[in-house]
């Protein structure tokens, strides 16, 4: 998923920061696993996630979530993943039902299905725990880029993340009924900026 450019600043003083990263390209080639005992390639994983939750929280605040496609393969990810996560409660996640070890061993299998399908299946993304709040530090976890998707395909799907799209909205409405057509603007902008993010086949850029 590509970066806004609002986030050039924040990335460039990370890198300053934690001094020069290894080698940036080189650490975001590597699978999530990797840098878990390194800071540095640590650092360039977070600015990373960091990047790609940013846009996609914007899209789902701009846009109905339930017309979002986020792969080529959604209705393959979805259908795996209700096959073998029937009753997995989705809009507020436990996350003992994802990094517990028992988790991890029904996970695997799900995620290495997707390995040469999913482009970077295995990257490391925010994902949130309760899918009608932001990304905030006590409400987000790292997970597998797979994981990521099956989770948010089937929220959008399902209605789950449309709290978080109507909530936005009517606080434009709020803002337009307040602040006359300055408001209403805003708001078309917000969107039309969203809607830059999917791309002509109507698949969502990342």
């Amino acid at each position: 998923m590509e970066a806004s450019s609002g986030t050039e600043e924040p990335v460039s003083r990370c890198c300053a920061v934690s001094g020069e990263l290894v080698s940036v390209a080189h650490a975001l080639s590597l699978p999530a696993e990797s840098y878990s005992n390194d800071p540095d390639i640590e650092m360039a994983w977070a600015m990373r996630a960091m990047q790609h939750a940013e846009v996609y929280y914007k899209l789902i605040s701009s846009v109905d979530p339930q017309f979002l496609k986020l792969t080529k393969v959604d209705d393959q990810i979805y259908s795996e993943f209700r096959e073998n996560f029937e009753k997995l409660r989705i809009d507020v996640l436990d996350p003992e039902e994802l990094k517990s070890e028992s988790a991890k061993e029904k996970w695997r299998p799900f995620c290495l299905k997707f390995d040469g399908i999913v482009e970077d299946f295995n990257y490391g993304t925010l994902l949130r725990l309760d899918c009608s709040q932001g990304y905030t530090e006590e409400n987000t976890i790292f997970a597998p880029r797979i994981q990521f998707f099956a989770i948010e395909i089937a929220r959008n799907r399902e209605g789950c993340n449309k709290a978080v799209y109507t909530s936005v909205k009517d606080k434009e409405e709020k803002g337009a009924n307040n602040g006359g057509e300055k408001g209403a603007d805003s708001g078309g902008e917000t969107e039309k900026e969203a809607n830059k993010e999917i791309n002509k086949s109507g698949e969502t850029a990342m």
